[in-house]
């Protein structure tokens, strides 16, 4: 399955400043997986080291924010749009 990945210019150096990549995969699991394999270490930057997404990265698939969803096994249907989203704190 086909998708687009929407990358945060933070995470842009890994894939040589590109701001949307193509992803495949039946789920945002295999798309990230997919992802880390074409762009190495990106996949560290939204997965933490139990696999799970980072707490301060929050993660859509179309406009559903997958942690409301089925996590990392949310459906990415052809032509979904995925984007990553690093929360932004300030003051």
């Amino acid at each position: 399955m086909s998708t687009v990945v929407r990358i945060p210019t933070i995470l842009r150096t890994y894939t040589g400043g590109a701001a949307e990549v193509p992803g495949e995969g039946a789920t945002l699991r295999e798309v990230l997986a997919k992802l880390d394999a074409d762009y190495p270490g990106i996949g560290a930057r939204i997965l933490d080291e139990s696999g799970k997404i980072r707490r301060f990265v929050n993660v859509y698939v179309g406009d559903e924010d997958v942690r409301f969803a089925d996590g990392l096994d949310t459906a990415t249907p052809t032509g979904s749009q995925i984007s990553v989203i690093p929360a932004v704190a300030g003051g």
